[in-house]
């Protein structure tokens, strides 16, 4: 039996065979996140506005499964961009998926691009 978080896994740069166009720069807020579909996915996307970088990992929280990510609060961990789990803020890195906490596994990323004002997330079909 698949389980939910089986659905998830690390997309490198250099393994995308697909790049979904997400939404406009301007769907997302300033410094936060906002979630989108793609297929049976549901992606965290984040525009880090004070570092001018993009990121985009699942919704999903492993601490309790919940698809509240996107929701979470943005930030940075000794120079790696983060975001906590806005239910029981619990920690990733936006950049490897890695629990900051130490106590859950890591969370699948994706690559983001900007082109000609929308966001698109890099997928391995």
């Amino acid at each position: 039996m698949e389980t939910f978080l089986s659905k998830y896994t690390k997309t490198a740069p250099a393994e995308v065979t697909t790049w979904f166009k997400a939404a406009s720069v301007n769907d997302f807020p300033k410094d936060g996140g906002a979630c989108v579909k793609y297929k049976d996915k549901q992606i965290a996307v984040f525009n880090f506005e004070r570092l001018n970088q993009w990121f985009a990992c699942q919704n999903l929280c492993p601490h309790k499964l919940e698809m509240v990510l996107s929701r979470g609060m943005i930030g940075d961990h000794q120079g790696i961009p983060k975001v906590a789990c806005p239910l029981h803020k619990k920690t990733f890195s936006l950049e490897s998926g890695e629990n900051l906490n130490g106590d859950l596994p890591a969370i699948a990323t994706y690559p983001v691009k900007i082109e000609a004002g929308f966001v698109y997330i890099g997928f391995s079909d």
